[in-house]
């Protein structure tokens, strides 16, 4: 894999590091690679990062595990910038409508501060 980026990952205020500080050792590992796929690609697969429709720009990473799955809610902040919203464990097919809400609120709470 390339290392030169293509884009940049930030890590806004606490919401990512609380989650990611949670998972078992070899979660953080794929979680870390899979933030490293997405820093250094240029045309990231809908199978890693994917937009929500009827979201204001929100995105979603994608993280396998074995037989677990983890999301992590994210959006671009001038173009290169990917901000890390909060992730969760999925356990049903549907993504929690409460996992998106809080995405956008932690979005909306970027964009006013900044």
């Amino acid at each position: 894999m390339n290392n030169e980026k293509v884009r940049i990952i930030f890590l806004y205020k606490d919401y990512f590091s609380s989650f990611f500080e949670k998972q078992r050792q070899k979660v953080k590992e794929k979680i870390i690679w899979t933030l490293r796929v997405i820093e250094t690609i240029k045309q990231v697969s809908e199978d890693y990062l994917k937009h929500l429709e009827d979201t204001d720009g929100l995105y979603e990473i994608k993280v396998q595990q074995g037989s677990d799955i983890f999301r992590i809610f994210c959006f671009f902040d001038k173009g290169k910038l990917i901000v890390l919203a909060n992730g969760f464990q999925k356990k049903t097919q549907k993504t929690p409508k409460s996992e998106i809400e809080r995405a956008l609120k932690i979005k909306k709470e970027y964009e006013t501060e900044k």
